[in-house]
């Protein structure tokens, strides 16, 4: 059973930052979830995949997982692209496409 270290992406009702700094160790799942045929819960006799476990730095949980014997595997984060706008670009001269309402 490995777990996972990676930055988690921010959730779509963020529109800033928040708790995106940093790190999440996970275990990730050694068997399957069984669905309950009475009343249809997916449950799990895995209890490792419930854990969670937050970091400041990466290295903080590769020495966590290293010191405690866990097979792991680091996901890097993609970087993100940000670009400048204005909302005054919609109306400048020289536009590629000409603006209409």
């Amino acid at each position: 059973m490995t777990a996972r270290i990676y930055k988690p992406t921010k959730n779509a009702m963020q529109s800033g930052q928040g708790r995106s700094k940093e790190w999440l160790l996970e275990h990730e799942p050694a068997s399957a979830r069984e669905i309950d045929p009475l009343m249809g819960w997916t449950s799990s006799s895995d209890t490792q995949s419930q854990i969670h476990l937050r970091f400041e730095t990466k290295e903080d949980a590769i020495a966590y997982a290293t010191r405690h014997g866990i097979p792991f595997a680091v996901q890097e984060p993609q970087v993100r692209k940000m670009r400048k706008k204005a909302y005054a670009d919609n109306f400048k001269f020289g536009r590629k496409t000409a603006w209409t309402h």
